[in-house]
């Protein structure tokens, strides 16, 4: 049994609080003058904010459920949710005079690289029972 890095739980927690709070604002959910939604930020203006908050909080949550069990999808999630979410806030980092989008792209690139660095965690083969 592979050990969980600390870093992977303190992660994974900020994910799964993330999550909470999203889905209890979905419920508060008023849409200002100059906020740009969830639904805009990936490009599904079509989809309503509230239905688009609920949906990420349970990406999320499944998506911290594989990180944190160590599941080689729950890696592969992460690092796509971390690039797609990083891209995002880069890009509304450069376009939008209101800046609360630097925070989610620094801590994107950290997710991205403190995960890349602890990969082995998530791809040991566990040893076998057989002997030769």
């Amino acid at each position: 049994m592979v050990k969980r890095p600390l870093g992977i739980s303190i992660i994974g927690y900020f994910y799964i609080f993330g999550s909470i709070v999203l889905l209890f604002t979905s419920i508060f959910y008023q849409a200002g003058a100059d906020t740009i939604g969830m639904s805009e930020r990936f490009g599904v203006s079509v989809v309503p904010e509230r239905i688009m908050r609920v949906v990420v909080a349970f990406f999320s949550l499944l998506m911290a459920y594989g990180y944190m069990r160590l599941k080689k999808w729950g890696f592969w999630l992460l690092i796509t949710y971390s690039v797609l979410f990083g891209l995002i806030s880069f890009i509304l980092l450069t376009n939008e005079p209101q800046q609360p989008f630097i925070g989610n792209f620094v801590f994107s690139i950290i997710v991205l690289i403190y995960t890349i660095y602890v990969k082995e965690a998530f791809f040991k083969i566990a040893p076998s029972n057989q002997s030769i």
